[in-house]
């Protein structure tokens, strides 16, 4: 049986380049176990959260917990622009079968960035929002993406681990996980999986696909053999093609966050930031990923994670074999997922892939 032994409060005051992290960076609840932890690697759970979220971050996590979590005790670490509540600590940490901190995101990477032309952004998100883009007016939406295509990995709760789950609130994890996914990651050199594939809005991204053909053009060296370009231009036209705009739902991401943190990724972020898409357009963290997967990654490295069953409203998708039903392994509805569904990219991914049997 699980119990909080001790509660932690630690100050910002990191060394360079963290200086700018001067105010209490972290509260932390450590938890001891009657009984041996697990093999576990170096990862965490990671959850992008405001306070008012609480009631949907804690069905999130109850999922996780009893499907997967309760097995291996990963700790979870939570992001908030705000400082966490008490209540939310206490509640979340409560839920958590492993360790748990809560980290602030500094107003830097939360806000405008300096070059932007605020007139010219909010003309944008007026215009979108006029045409009934999705989050199209939303500020707050862009500096979500923002931050989860150039930051999170970089955060200093985040840097002492190699892997991530992304969970958000809100989900449905329909499935028991009975092998450890992180595990299952780094025994087959993976580096991004994800269990979606869709077209992102294009009305969102216009000139993204421009401005990854000049970045590559620059720095052509960041192209990886045996890449999945296939799996995001048709008719295998290469650069001289266009986006498809399929993505990977990046709700759901398992990932190793040295890639993010990696040269070529960082300057594909910097390249981006620089050209202002995140607020003169919407670009979104998921074709942002996708892209830099699909083009700085070999197609081996990337896997779908066929077995689970996940929902992020309004889309869901069930593993398609009777086993998972029939031992009860699944509870959800294979006629009603998304993999079926006319727009749907997976069709498109499995037509490049190498797919590794997660039978673990």
């Amino acid at each position: 049986m699980a119990f909080e032994s001790s509660f932690e409060s630690a100050e910002r005051d990191f060394d360079s380049p963290f200086l700018k992290y001067k105010q209490p960076l972290q509260r932390r609840r450590k938890k001891l176990h009657c009984d041996p932890d697990p093999p576990r690697e170096n990862a965490t759970l990671v959850m992008l959260v405001r306070n008012f979220e609480v009631e949907e971050a804690l069905s999130s996590m109850r999922q996780i917990e009893d499907r997967f979590n309760k097995r291996y005790r990963y700790p979870w670490v939570f992001l908030n622009d705000e400082e966490f509540t008490e209540e939310f600590i206490k509640l979340t940490s409560g839920m958590a079968s492993g360790d748990t901190e809560y980290g602030f995101v500094p107003e830097e990477e939360w806000s405008w960035p300096d070059h932007i032309d605020r007139s010219r952004a909010r003309a944008s998100m007026k215009r979108m929002e006029e045409n009934e883009v999705i989050y199209g007016g939303s500020l707050t939406y862009r500096h979500m993406c923002r931050y989860n295509s150039g930051f999170f990995f970089n955060h200093p709760l985040l840097l002492k681990y190699d892997w991530y789950w992304r969970v958000e609130p809100s989900i449905e994890f329909y499935c028991d996980i009975t092998y450890d996914p992180f595990k299952f990651m780094k025994d087959h050199k993976k580096s991004y999986s994800f269990v979606i594939a869709l077209p992102e809005y294009p009305e969102t991204i216009p000139t993204l696909w421009d401005t990854t053909k000049r970045f590559l053009n620059k720095y052509p060296q960041y192209l990886a053999k045996n890449n999945a370009l296939d799996f995001i231009v048709d008719d295998h036209k290469g650069l001289e093609g266009d986006y498809n705009h399929c993505h990977f739902w990046s709700n759901f991401e398992i990932a190793n966050l040295n890639f993010w943190r990696g040269e070529a990724y960082t300057k594909y972020f910097q390249w981006l930031d620089e050209e202002g898409g995140f607020y003169y357009e919407r670009w979104g963290d998921a074709p942002v990923h996708s892209i830099a997967a699909s083009l700085f990654l070999s197609k081996d490295s990337i896997h779908h994670f066929a077995d689970m069953g996940y929902k992020h409203s309004p889309w869901l998708r069930c593993p398609s074999d009777d086993e998972s039903y029939y031992s009860g392994r699944c509870l959800c509805n294979r006629h009603e997922s998304f993999d079926e569904h006319v727009f749907s990219c997976l069709p498109k991914w499995f037509n490049i892939a190498v797919v590794a049997l997660t039978v673990y």
